[in-house]
C-alpha cells in the first residue's frame, strides 16, 4: 500500500511539476495534407526529413481526427469542442455575415490571460468580418488570410470573361489539366456566386495586399514566425501557424520548385517541411527546443477531385470532404523533447478538439466551466503514463451543416475498433445505419460488417442518437455581424 501511495504521490508530483513549467505552444497546422503525405508515414517520393524528425523525437498518433473540411477544423482546435455544438459546422467565405461567437473562449484566450504572448500567422477562417479576426479571439496580432487561398477571383469555376490576365489562364490550364471541385459547371455571379472579390493579406485590421503573390506565402509565413519566436524567446508563448498549402492552388517559391519527384503537390508539402526546419532551428538557437511543445497536423484529408495536385490518405478511404478516415484522420505529431518520450506511436483515438484542455491543463490554467467542452486533456497519453488510453469511450463524426441548419449531421460513431456510418431519416431527427467497419482489421473501410453484427450497429446507434439530441438542445450561436 505504501508502494502504491507513492507511487501516486510522483505521478501527481510529476503532473503538478509540468504544469510548472508553463511550456510554450506551436500548432503547425497544415491545409489539406493527406494522411499519407508524410515520409515517416510511408510516402514514397516527398521527403520530409523535419516533420520526420519530429514524430521520432517525440510521439506520433495515428488515429488523430479533425473534421472533414476547414472551417470546422479549426473552429474544434481553437474552441475544445465538436462543430456543431457552437454551430461553427461549415466554411466562412467572403461575403460571410457571421463567425465564431464573442463568447466563445479560445485556447489563444486562455493562454493570453496566463501572460503567454500570442500570434496567429495564416489562415484563420472563422469569420471575415472585424470582430471574428483573430486579434478579436486572444491573439496579441495576426498575419494572414480570412479564409481558404482558393477563395479569389482566379477559381477555375469563376465564370469565363473575354481577355482574362494570365493568372486566370494559368488557374483555367492547370485546372483542365489535374481535375477540380465542381468541374462541369460554372457559377452565375449574377446571383452573387463565386470568389469575385480580391483575396486579402492581412495584418490584423489592415488590408496589406489583395490577391497576393502566393509563391512567396510559406517563406513570409516563416520570416514573421521567426521573428515572432525571437520577440518572445524571455516569455512564454503561443504561436499557431496554419499554412496555406499544400491546398489548392498550389504555390511554391522558386528556390524550392521543381524539387520533388512528386510534382508541384510535393514541392508544396516540401517547402511546408523546410519551414517546420527553420522553426525548429530557432528554437535550438534560441534555447528554447526543450521548453516548447509542437503539434504538427492537417485541418483534413487530401481534396482527391484535384487530381495530382490532391494529396494521399495513404491506405484510408477517400478524402476531404467524406467522413471515411481518408476525409478526417490526419498527421498527429507531438514534440516535447524530456517530457513526450521519443519514438512513441499510439493508434487511440484522439483529436484537434484535444488540444484546448492539454493546453489549458499544461499552462496551469482552468478550461472553461460554464459550458460543455468534448476535448480531453492528452497528457497522460502523450507522456507514456502506465496503461494511459485514449481519453474518448465515444468518437463522433460530423459532416457539414445539417439540412435545416439547427441539426447536428451526425455521420458516423467510433467506439474502439468498431466504426457506424449513418444517415438521418425521418422529422423526428432518427438516424438509419449505412455500414459498419472494424477499423482493425480493415482501416481502408472496404468490407462493410453491418449484417453480420446487427448488435454492435444497434448499440453505436442509440449512442449517436444520444449525443446528437444533446447537442442539438445545447447548440451555442454563431457571431452575427
Amino acid at each position: 500500500m505504501r508502494l502504491l501511495a507513492l507511487f501516486a504521490g510522483l505521478l501527481a508530483y510529476s503532473s503538478a511539476s509540468v504544469a510548472a513549467e508553463r511550456p510554450n505552444f506551436i500548432v503547425l497546422f497544415a491545409d489539406d495534407q493527406g494522411w499519407g503525405d508524410l515520409g515517416v508515414q510511408g510516402h514514397p517520393d516527398i521527403r520530409t526529413p523535419n516533420i520526420d524528425a519530429l514524430a521520432r523525437e517525440g510521439m506520433r498518433l495515428t488515429s488523430f481526427y479533425a473534421a472533414p473540411f476547414c472551417g470546422p477544423s479549426r473552429a474544434a482546435l481553437m474552441t475544445g469542442t465538436y462543430p456543431p455544438r457552437n454551430s461553427l459546422d461549415f466554411n466562412h467565405g467572403p461575403k460571410s455575415t457571421t463567425g465564431i461567437h464573442p463568447h466563445e473562449v479560445t485556447v489563444a484566450e486562455l493562454l493570453q490571460r496566463q501572460g503567454y504572448a500570442t500570434m496567429m500567422i495564416g489562415k484563420w477562417h472563422l469569420g471575415s468580418k472585424p470582430q471574428f479576426l483573430p486579434h478579436r479571439n486572444g491573439f496579441d496580432h495576426w498575419f494572414g488570410l480570412p479564409y481558404s487561398n482558393d477563395m479569389w477571383p482566379y477559381h477555375p469555376l469563376m465564370p469565363p470573361q473575354p481577355d482574362e490576365d494570365e493568372r486566370m489562364r494559368a488557374a483555367r490550364k492547370r485546372a483542365d489539366y489535374t481535375g477540380y471541385a465542381g468541374q462541369g459547371r460554372y457559377y452565375d455571379l449574377a446571383k452573387g456566386q463565386g470568389f469575385p472579390e480580391p483575396l486579402p493579406l492581412m495584418a490584423d485590421d489592415e488590408t496589406l495586399e489583395l490577391n497576393p503573390d502566393l509563391t512567396q506565402l510559406t517563406k513570409r509565413y516563416t520570416d514573421r514566425a521567426l521573428a515572432f519566436l525571437e520577440a518572445s524567446k524571455d516569455r512564454s508563448f503561443f504561436l499557431y501557424l496554419p499554412y496555406a498549402m499544400p491546398h489548392v492552388p498550389l504555390f511554391v517559391s522558386q528556390e524550392r520548385a521543381g524539387k520533388s519527384i512528386r510534382g508541384l503537390y510535393g514541392d508544396a508539402v516540401e517547402e511546408v517541411d523546410w519551414s517546420v526546419g527553420r522553426i525548429r532551428d530557432k528554437l535550438i538557437e534560441l534555447g528554447l527546443d526543450d521548453d516548447t511543445l509542437i503539434v504538427y497536423t492537417s485541418d483534413n484529408g487530401p481534396w482527391l477531385q484535384y487530381g495530382v495536385d490532391g494529396g494521399s490518405a495513404g491506405p484510408l478511404r477517400d478524402g476531404k470532404g467524406t467522413l471515411y478516415e481518408g476525409g478526417v484522420r490526419v498527421p498527429g505529431i507531438f514534440h516535447w523533447p524530456g517530457h513526450i518520450p521519443a519514438g512513441r506511436v499510439s493508434s487511440e483515438p484522439v483529436a484537434t478538439m484535444d488540444i484546448l484542455p492539454t493546453f489549458a491543463a499544461l499552462a496551469g490554467v482552468a478550461a472553461p466551466a460554464d459550458r460543455t467542452l468534448d476535448g480531453r486533456d492528452l497528457w497522460p497519453l502523450l507522456s507514456g503514463r502506465p496503461g494511459a488510453a485514449s481519453p474518448h469511450e465515444y468518437f463522433y463524426y460530423f459532416g457539414g451543416r445539417g439540412a435545416d441548419h439547427g441539426t447536428a449531421n451526425l455521420r458516423a460513431i467510433r467506439q474502439g475498433r468498431w466504426k457506424l456510418h449513418v444517415r438521418r431519416v425521418g422529422a423526428d431527427g432518427g438516424f438509419q445505419p449505412t455500414e459498419l467497419y472494424d477499423l482493425h482489421e480493415d482501416v481502408s473501410e472496404k468490407f462493410n460488417r453491418l449484417k453480420l453484427f446487427p448488435e454492435i450497429a444497434r448499440r453505436l446507434l442509440e449512442q449517436g442518437e444520444r449525443f446528437a439530441r444533446e447537442i442539438d438542445a445545447h447548440r451555442r450561436p454563431l457571431g452575427e455581424s
